[in-house]
């Protein structure tokens, strides 16, 4: 499960980690009082509006814009409630943007060793399922993809494994502190952000807590040594937890969720959408994983990763094919059954209900090639079944095994 980024500023503020004042609108009525508020204080007015989606590449799609005035900040959120947000990261038709943050200006220290560049820093608690273990990454390359530091810059990457009982040791987070150049009053203050960040990430069963940047502000006055500051954060949340994390829970925004893994998720479904063009329907989440790979080593490319379980009923397998006929993109089906606890003959009715509905709905026969490979549980049935209703499927073919299946529907859809 995501938060947005209003949200994960609250929870670290909750935590002990200083955030910039910021707040949340849906209306760009709101967003003249909310830059005056988040200002207040300031001698040159400064404030940054950003959308609030589960996406990124929102600056360089003109969805975070710094604003000096309200009159900017009021026009700012006007064209992002008004558009689409189209990014890297977001579907070809873009995200519709509810939400705003309205955030302080900070300015941001320069950094003295590096001409031009800023002190900006990369922190994350994340667990390391190789090492089985939670570990702390942390980078001098803030601000920017960690994953694309990570393949130029190796050397840039600090991490620090979590004690499996007794979480991240002060140690160990001096010990990064320095790696990363703090100096003075930065030190503790970095220290206690670590610090506070892993125990946030084991408190809420976090997946990954994440500062991108962590800050230091120039020296003034009060603050000589400046401030630490998180500028911005991402969660990820182990939804099997969420049963003991009410107060996380309440945060979810279904809005922003894939209109088909919700209604998967109502039937009980495991679903999750891809880029490619031959939808899978498959038992087992090992087994829906070795169809991906053999689609794709056939030269295909799975439109979806969905598992069907063992205790599938047979209206959640038509709903299944229902889903997987939505998506535009899909233009050949492969459904492999290996029946333990799930029957094949349940499948084969889920496949003959939803050429059916499909006939209801449209006055169409089946719209795409569909490959079937079944085996175990009242396979017999199954195909006597299947073998019934072939005139309803006149695409449908039968495969004697998962290779054979791979290719025919590949060679279908190609």
């Amino acid at each position: 499960m995501k938060i947005h980024e209003y949200q994960a500023r609250d929870l670290l503020a909750s935590f002990g980690i200083a955030v910039p004042a910021g707040r949340m609108i849906d209306r760009a009525d709101d967003a003249a009082a909310a830059f005056a508020e988040v200002t207040k204080g300031q001698a040159s007015p400064l404030a940054v509006v950003k959308a609030q989606v589960h996406a990124g590449g929102r600056g360089k799609a003109g969805f975070v814009k710094l604003v000096r005035t309200a009159a900017e900040a009021s026009e700012a959120a006007m064209f992002m409630l008004r558009n689409r947000m189209v990014s890297p990261q977001t579907p070809p038709e873009g995200l519709v943007v509810n939400k705003l943050l309205i955030a302080a200006g900070v300015d941001i220290a320069d950094r003295a060793s590096e001409h031009g560049a800023k002190e900006e820093f990369y922190l994350a608690v994340t667990l390391d399922r190789k090492a089985r273990r939670n570990v702390l990454i942390a980078s001098r390359f803030g601000g920017v993809d960690i994953e694309q530091v990570a393949h130029d810059h190796p050397d840039a990457i600090i991490k620090e494994w979590l004690h499996p009982t007794l979480g991240l040791q002060r140690y160990q987070a001096a010990k990064v502190a320095f790696a990363l150049g703090f100096k003075g009053k930065q030190v503790n203050q970095a220290v206690s952000t670590m610090m506070n960040l892993a125990r946030l990430f084991i408190a809420k069963d976090c997946d990954l807590a994440e500062i991108n940047p962590l800050i230091i502000t120039p020296p003034t006055k009060d603050a000589p040594d400046g401030l630490v500051l998180a500028i911005d954060a991402k969660f990820n949340f182990d939804e099997n937890a969420m049963f003991r994390h009410k107060d996380i829970e309440v945060l979810h925004d279904p809005s922003e969720d894939n209109p088909a893994e919700s209604r998967a998720a109502a039937y009980h479904l495991s679903y999750v959408a891809l880029d490619g063009d031959i939808g899978c329907l498959v038992n087992g989440a090992g087994l829906a994983m070795a169809t991906m790979d053999i689609i794709k080593l056939h030269g295909g490319e799975p439109a979806n990763f969905l598992d069907v379980g063992g205790s599938a009923s047979e209206q959640a397998v038509t709903e299944a094919f229902s889903i997987i006929l939505s998506d535009p993109r899909c233009k050949g089906i492969l459904v492999n059954i290996f029946g333990g606890i799930m029957r094949c003959d349940v499948i084969a009715h889920g496949i003959i209900n939803a050429a059916r509905n499909y006939k209801q709905r449209t006055g169409n026969t089946f719209p795409v090639p569909l490959v079937v490979r079944l085996e175990g549980t009242n396979v017999a049935e199954g195909r006597k079944l299947l073998n019934a209703a072939a005139g309803e499927i006149p695409g449908m073919q039968a495969a004697t095994d998962l290779a054979d299946a791979a290719k025919r529907v590949c060679s279908a859809v190609n």
